[in-house]
């Protein structure tokens, strides 16, 4: 009944829908996928295909370590990759491309469209990120013996409260799936709440926490406790540098590397600097020690990451404007307390972890930011605890990675 209803809603509203699309800035390619106009690919139905949807930008960035193990466990699967969005098809391109055999977009979900993407792409198991709960899609894998899962899953408190309004239309769906693999205990009962069986869904913890310290970089902080503010934006750095200036007062030791996200601002952060007086040098003039200057400035790329190493503390930028943050697991996998501002949408669910760990802090203004700061300069004990707790936050929840693939071997 179900997918009768959804074929006859598919021809009263497919003209309007592509208008929509074409009204969203969906480039005409984008619509033709949604609809499974899609090239085959040299896919044959021998092929054992796997197929990982990420929503857009977040879920990709969170999927890329498992796309690249998923690459190298299974190197005779075709591997197949989805997203929702044009933003999260753009950066699938750029950073999965190399690991698969197809990008595209995951299909609108009508019988009709589902199976015709289906008879393209022929999966044997699909795995979705976080909370993509499409009922034709979860009907047809059922008809066709394909292995259907949730990984890493989660559930909002806003989204739960509409999906359990909706319980009576979710729950039978929800029985469909092989597996619901959930990001935290929360999560997991909020799934067994709507319906979903207790023998399939089990908690996976986060793969956002699965990823390794970068490799060294040859560098010598000795004699200096380093504060370090990664990917600032404009408007910050005038906040970092004026901080730095009044922990540096009671704090003769500390050392300020400076960050932008941007190379092209590295001037612009240098006259800063020079405004505030401070003693200054670039990475790039070969500057390997902090020896003589109270402030460098990292101007290189690929650094940064390898840079939170060598830091006592840590701002992470795109926090204190409207940006959204970015991800502060860069320093914490150092064991480096994190300080970031309060716009952190883009990554409210890592900073939701951290901060339940008093792993990292978030604060609304810059007194906040230097009462913070300075606490944990001197307070010895307080930051003793603090970078436990880094490490603990880290213990609990990694082993996502390898939960998946184990589920794809037993699959």
């Amino acid at each position: 009944m179900y997918k009768k209803i959804s074929n006859l809603l598919f021809d009263l509203i497919k003209p309007i829908a592509i208008k929509v699309l074409q009204n969203g800035n969906y480039p005409q390619d984008a619509i033709e996928r949604k609809c499974a106009n899609i090239p085959e690919d040299g896919f044959k139905k021998e092929d054992h295909v796997i197929m990982v949807h990420g929503v857009s930008v977040g879920e990709t960035n969170a999927l890329e370590n498992l796309i690249k193990t998923i690459r190298k466990e299974f190197p005779e699967s075709k591997l197949v990759y989805t997203t929702g969005t044009w933003t999260g098809q753009d950066l699938a391109k750029k950073k999965l491309g190399d690991y698969t055999d197809l990008i595209t977009y995951f299909p609108a979900d009508f019988p009709k469209i589902v199976e015709k993407f289906f008879d393209k792409i022929n999966p044997d198991i699909v795995m979705i990120a976080e909370t993509e709960i499409w009922p034709n899609f979860a009907i047809e894998c059922k008809n066709r013996g394909i292995k259907l899962y949730v990984i890493n899953g989660r559930i909002s408190d806003n989204t739960f409260k509409t999906y359990e309004m909706f319980k009576f239309i979710f729950k039978p769906f929800l029985k469909l799936y092989s597996g619901i693999f959930t990001q935290s205990t929360e999560d997991n009962n909020k799934f067994l709440k709507l319906g979903a069986s207790p023998e399939t869904t089990k908690r996976m913890n986060n793969l956002k926490f699965d990823i390794k310290q970068p490799e060294e970089l040859s560098f010598d902080k000795t004699g200096a406790r380093v504060f370090l503010a990664g990917s600032t934006h404009q408007g910050e750095d005038e906040i970092v540098l004026e901080n730095f200036r009044k922990l540096k007062a009671n704090h003769n030791d500390l050392k300020l590397i400076i960050a932008p996200r941007h190379l092209t601002r590295v001037e612009e952060v240098k006259s800063l600097v020079e405004k505030f007086g401070f003693v200054y040098d670039l990475r790039s003039n070969s500057r390997n020690s902090l020896n003589g200057i109270d402030v460098m400035i990292l101007d290189t790329l690929g650094e940064l990451g390898k840079m939170y190493r060598f830091a006592d503390l840590s701002f992470i930028g795109g926090s204190f404007n409207k940006t959204g943050g970015h991800n502060p697991l860069e320093s914490i996998v150092f064991n480096v307390p994190v300080i970031s501002g309060p716009s952190i949408h883009n990554f409210k669910d890592i900073y939701a972890i951290i901060k339940n760990a008093d792993a990292g802090f978030v604060v609304e203004d810059e007194k906040e930011f230097l009462e913070i700061s300075d606490k944990i300069l001197s307070d010895k004990i307080f930051y003793s605890q603090t970078v436990d707790n880094c490490v603990n936050v880290f213990n609990e929840q990694q082993g996502a990675l390898q939960f998946v693939i184990d589920v794809l071997k037993n699959a």
